[in-house]
């Protein structure tokens, strides 16, 4: 079975149920962490055979692991501000950011 993303890594996204906005820097077909992680953080019980990606937080210092029904691509994206955004990206442009050469499989 193909699992199809809405988001792709490097997009900015905004969570649609607790307002923050971040950058996509890791994709996951489905949800890929424990039963008790999802019991005790994803209340709205998302689906576990979609997508869930792994997104770094404008102005923050943490990441979160969000199902794809709860996110929305930003119609006017802009930069970000995250201390381990240079860890997984070379820059932002084009309303995206763009991934290192040394990151791409």
């Amino acid at each position: 079975m193909t699992t199809h993303t809405k988001f792709f890594i490097g997009q900015i996204v905004s969570h649609q149920l607790f307002n923050y906005r971040g950058v996509v820097y890791e994709i996951d077909p489905e949800f890929m962490l424990s039963a008790q992680w999802y019991e005790q953080m994803a209340k709205s019980r998302p689906p576990k055979h979609e997508p869930w990606y792994h997104v770094l937080v404008d102005k923050g210092v943490h990441s979160t692991y969000v199902a794809q029904q709860n996110l929305q691509a930003e119609m006017e994206p802009e930069s970000i501000r995250h201390p381990a955004i240079n860890d997984f990206f070379e820059g932002f442009y084009d309303g995206k950011y763009h991934v290192k050469k040394n990151q791409m499989q």
